[in-house]
């Protein structure tokens, strides 16, 4: 079921975790890179699409830690899940 709060540009999101985030993991730059060039998890990044962009970022911030890190990761895992629901 999709949920009625207001969802943010992922470009939005990728400053937010770049002024959170010190050193980003050398794993997770390229994907916050690719973040900063996408509005919504439906654009795509050269040859990716936003919903792979936001899943390998998720999968390679695991050591990204805090209420912070929690905030960000909670409502990009929402967008992945609102996207999954919206496809079918």
């Amino acid at each position: 079921m999709k949920t009625n709060t207001k969802v943010r540009p992922l470009y939005v999101i990728a400053n937010e975790i770049r002024q959170n985030w010190k050193p980003i993991h050398s794993d997770a730059v390229g994907y916050v890179e690719a973040l900063e060039c996408l509005n919504t998890i439906k654009d795509s990044y050269i040859m990716d699409g936003g919903r792979e962009i936001v899943a390998r970022f998720l999968n390679n911030a695991r050591t990204w830690q805090g209420d912070k890190a929690r905030e960000i990761k909670k409502e990009l895992n929402a967008m992945l899940k609102d996207s999954y629901v919206s496809i079918s």
